[in-house]
């Protein structure tokens, strides 16, 4: 919300709580798959299978945050038009935290981990 100069209202704060939802549904995503790899496929718990769930979940996690950004990319684009009061700020919030979240979610992630 500070670099686009918005100020914290209710549209940002549902913003926010979609955010989590999407980032937490990413890290479940990744860890639940990487379970599945130990317990059902027999790999071992190493450096190596964190590295191979990861690369197995790269498509759905960028779909997830694409297709959300499609979605909300008129609403943060549009400008002067009635409901922009509400919408546009959780627009911006939701869009500004997918970028951030997905490099978390494939960077940051895997490393925590497997730590």
């Amino acid at each position: 919300m500070a670099l686009t100069g918005g100020t914290l209202s209710l549209g940002s704060l549902v913003g926010f709580v979609t955010l989590f939802g999407v980032a937490a549904r990413n890290a479940i995503l990744l860890i639940s798959h990487l379970d599945h790899l130990v317990d059902c496929d027999g790999r071992d718990w190493s450096l190596e299978t964190v590295i191979q769930a990861t690369r197995e979940r790269v498509r759905p996690i960028l779909m997830t945050a694409l297709v959300t950004a499609l979605g909300l990319a008129p609403l943060a684009l549009a400008t002067g038009q009635t409901g922009r009061e509400i919408h546009g700020p959780m627009a911006l919030v939701i869009l500004g935290g997918l970028v951030t979240s997905t490099i978390m979610s494939l960077m940051l992630l895997p490393p925590l981990i497997w730590r």
